[in-house]
């Protein structure tokens, strides 16, 4: 299946999902599909079962295989037969598990050539928490691998065509290429004698940088994700790879550093993530995200005794709005209602859409008191509104956490006082502890 293929298909699940806007939808993810056929990294998406739907360009040239030759089979066809079976085992036990794997793994072209490639896979979830896809960014290391074995002398780190950095044995920079001038904007005469601290981003704690100096006086090596700052005081991802050059008497004589900029790579990351974790239509948590930050908060009331209350709301007679205006009236509505409600909340605040007209928000930190002042705030900011030129009202069911309590007690309070608010006329909030409108 092509990205295209892809592309439509989840366009057509958006459709069934009351997406409204189909053409931006999809105009959104063909200016997705671009970045991912010109990205400098390989991607490669597959089925749940691990079958490729779509490869990019640059997994074409590192495999040197043609595109008919890899779709609908899976990346056994590229596996060299040396990595060892527990890496596997991890891996699909990570992404079964539903979390993203990171790893290493030595594969081998079609040429018969073996390379070392570094791996982030992303299961990806469908609107109902459903795996339907996995996507593989890729980045073929073996040059970084062979340079962290051979690298001995100076002049090798500027053969590589990376970003690189050189230092003595007390951080003081000797060397910098013109590929570390276009990342850092610092030219070599700049940064000569300075230390590597003019580049910190105060995103990184004291332990941070202990913990990268003991793996490389101990090992001689360390590499991993690092943000820095560059000239013009810009925030940005490296991966990053230092190497201690010892000298003749095992001591150290420089320091190497090679790096490239993640940023695109971290973008596509929190692009994936943020479908994972939202609802298509209003931008609000989907449920699946919020089951998980529902568990968190009561562990966290378990830790430290602190109350949170749950609301649960939904637009009253909504059908009726349907039956009479039509889907593209009600999916309008309930974006606008979204985008309203969330106007209203705390930066801690959560709110979710639960499923048609039915939303959730958490608010930590608060008791029933207050939570039922905010929400017949919210119930009376919404009946004077007009939500794409419609008049709705909305009724709402609160509980509060108790000891004890899981998230499914949680849930069937609150769905028993928004029932009991509902009997009793609608247009109004209902506090589990007292059932009766507020």
């Amino acid at each position: 299946m092509s990205f295209v293929s892809s592309v439509d298909k989840a366009v057509s699940i958006g459709t069934a999902c009351h997406c409204t806007d189909i053409t931006s939808l999809r105009q959104r993810f063909y200016q997705l599909s671009i970045a991912v056929e010109q990205s400098p990294v390989a991607i490669a998406i597959t089925d749940v079962k691990g079958r490729i739907e779509h490869v990019n360009q640059r997994f074409l040239d590192v495999t040197g295989y043609a595109r008919e030759e890899l779709l609908g089979k899976t990346p056994a066809v590229i596996q060299s037969g040396e990595t060892a079976p527990e890496v596997y085992r991890d891996l699909w036990q990570t992404l079964y598990a539903g979390k993203i794997w990171r790893g290493e793994l030595l594969n081998r072209r079609k040429n018969g050539e073996r390379y070392w490639e570094a791996e982030v896979i992303t299961p990806v979830r469908d609107d109902l928490g459903e795996v339907v896809n996995f996507v593989a960014v890729k980045e073929d290391i073996t040059e970084r691998r062979r340079q962290e074995r051979e690298l001995k002398l100076l002049a090798t780190a500027f053969e590589t065509g990376q970003a690189t950095m050189i230092t003595d044995a007390e951080m003081r920079i000797e060397r910098a290429n013109q590929a570390f001038t276009d990342i850092t904007g610092y030219r070599e005469e700049e940064v000569l004698g300075k230390t590597p601290r003019i580049f910190k981003s105060g995103r990184h704690g004291p332990e941070f940088y202990q913990r990268l100096w003991d793996s490389l006086l101990q090992s001689g090596h360390w590499q991993g994700e690092i943000w820095n700052r560059n000239k013009f005081g810009e925030v940005y991802p490296l991966w990053q790879s230092i190497t201690a050059v010892p000298d003749d008497k095992g001591g150290i004589r420089n320091f190497v550093a090679v790096f490239h900029n993640i940023a695109e790579r971290k973008r596509m990351e929190d692009e994936l993530e943020r479908q994972a974790t939202r609802d298509h239509l209003t931008g609000a948590y989907n449920r699946r995200a919020f089951d998980a930050t529902l568990r968190h908060s009561i562990q966290q009331a378990e830790l430290d005794n602190e109350p949170f209350t749950l609301l649960l709301f939904d637009i009253d007679h909504f059908k009726q709005v349907n039956d009479r205006h039509g889907h593209d009236v009600g999916d309008a509505i309930l974006k606008r209602l979204a985008e309203r409600v969330a106007d209203t909340l705390r930066a801690t605040d959560i709110l979710c859409r639960w499923g048609g007209e039915e939303f959730t928000i958490l608010l930590p930190d608060t008791r029933l008191k207050g939570a039922a002042v905010f929400a017949e705030r919210l119930r009376h900011q919404i009946e004077g509104a007009r939500l794409n030129g419609l008049a709705v009202t909305i009724s709402t069911g609160i509980t509060q956490y108790r000891p004890g309590d899981d998230t499914d007690s949680l849930l069937a309070r609150a769905d028993d006082a928004l029932y009991r608010a509902k009997e009793a006329g609608r247009n109004r909030i209902v506090v589990d502890s007292e059932c009766q409108p507020v």
